[in-house]
């Protein structure tokens, strides 16, 4: 899984283009929903998307450095590994196959489905059947060959900023219907402010999700000491600000009460800015956005578990690490398309983000501590970036994620200990798989 030596040929132009190409999915268009329905408060909404951009850029800056010191394929599980033992690492690449991707997978694949239904004027009945023909034909191509489903996300990439920008140019210089201001953040429902925002913020963090992968560059930059800051604080920031201004557009546009729970309102206020014909180009437009941000989950969510099968950590190793003709795993590939099928039939967009945004903050606190184990257990590790105004920031984005954890499991009790449960199967699992191991080696 850990190479020798990595190739430093990123430099930083490519290093913020992969930045950006990973975080900017379908959260934008969609999320918006969900945040108001649960703000109530067109400030509190906007608030939500600065604040989890602040905490993004934090979180990017900190991780950076763990990626620059231990430049290893694997990313964060090696971190993990390298600073709380195996288990931690094998704790989170379990997470990653079993929530994080399938139920990425499987979201996206529903709002992609919800927005077809919509476009065409078919069958609400039909939004599963078409999330799950989406995210087997996706799987589909990747079993064909790493150069097919890169070639799927090179040409969705070209797309995915259309739109974006389409929406933000055109709906700041149109005349829009709403007043949208930063005061007063008091909820139209007078619900409690802080639990508004926390639940808006814990929407919100969906559409920053693919930051994590920012350090796993590190070691392949030419001068990381220098691009990933550049990368991160740049590319972070950029993308707060599209967010803000295409959710400010929305709220423009849209009386609240219009926004809140309404999965369509992207596709409205194109409809709206662009006319019939425009509106439904630029939903198009949204769609292989989203198309393609399911290929990239699908494309990189398979190597987790053949990884972990590689070191011999899961059962049946033997199967997950098996590759087809075109040397795609497919064994893998299969078992994250079955999980995501699952969670398809079981559950719904936001029910399926929150979760995997908690699980997955609880694995970031833990790697944003390990800045500072690591700065303290091996000060002689060589780090060819340190995170900008050390302690600040990785105290920032600790505080931020325990934030989201700790409002997670106060509101959403039931999602959060579905989420902990799944992650905590993961221990004895992990056991029990190293005990038949050493007794087989034994024989």
């Amino acid at each position: 899984m850990a190479e020798q030596k990595l190739k430093r040929s990123i430099g930083p132009f490519t290093a913020l283009a992969m930045v950006m190409g990973t975080v900017i999915g379908g959260g934008v268009f969609f999320k918006i929903a969900s945040v108001t329905a649960v703000t109530h408060s067109i400030s509190l909404t906007l608030l939500a998307w600065v604040v989890a951009g602040i905490l993004t850029i934090c979180g990017g800056l900190t991780v950076a450095e763990l990626g620059a010191a231990i430049p290893e394929t694997g990313g964060s599980v090696q971190y993990m590994r390298h600073t709380y033992g195996p288990l931690s690492g094998f704790l989170l690449g379990w997470s990653e196959m079993l929530i994080y991707v399938p139920a990425n997978m499987a979201a996206l694949a529903i709002i992609f489905a919800t927005q077809v239904v919509i476009l065409l004027h078919l069958a609400t009945s039909l939004v599963v059947p078409i999330a799950i023909v989406v995210v087997v034909t996706i799987t589909g191509l990747n079993l064909l060959g790493a150069k097919v489903g890169g070639t799927v996300q090179s040409l969705t990439l070209i797309f995915k900023l259309i739109p974006v920008f389409l929406i933000v140019i055109v709906g700041l210089f149109m005349p829009g219907h709403v007043d949208v201001t930063f005061f007063p953040v008091t909820p139209t429902d007078h619900s409690n402010v802080i639990t508004a925002f926390s639940g808006g913020l814990l929407a919100t963090m969906f559409a920053y999700e693919g930051w994590i992968n920012v350090g796993d560059i590190a070691g392949e930059m030419k001068n990381p000491k220098r691009d990933i800051p550049k990368a991160v604080v740049l590319g972070l920031t950029f993308i707060m600000i599209i967010y803000v201004l295409v959710n400010w557009v929305f709220l423009k546009n849209m009386p609240i009460s219009q926004i809140a729970g309404n999965p369509n309102t992207a596709a409205e206020v194109a409809g709206k800015l662009f006319g019939n014909l425009g509106g439904k180009l630029v939903t198009i437009g949204i769609l292989v956005s989203v198309f393609g941000t399911i290929n990239g989950y699908t494309m990189t969510g398979a190597r987790i578990p053949y990884a972990l099968a590689k070191q011999d950590l899961l059962p049946f190793s033997n199967l997950f690490q098996r590759l087809n003709r075109a040397a795609a795993p497919f064994v893998a590939s299969l078992f994250i398309l079955l999980i995501a099928i699952i969670m398809i039939c079981l559950g719904s967009f936001d029910l399926l983000t929150d979760m995997l945004v908690f699980v997955m903050w609880i694995f970031n606190c833990l790697l944003f501590l390990a800045v500072f184990i690591l700065r303290k257990k091996e000060p002689l590790l060589e780090r060819p970036y340190r995170v900008l105004w050390y302690p600040l920031v990785p105290a920032v984005a600790i505080l931020g994620g325990l934030f989201i954890v700790v409002t997670t499991l106060i509101n959403q009790p039931g999602l959060a200990f579905a989420g902990l449960g799944i992650t905590v199967i993961g221990v004895p699992v992990y056991y029990l798989h190293r005990y038949t191991t050493r007794k087989k080696a034994q024989q």
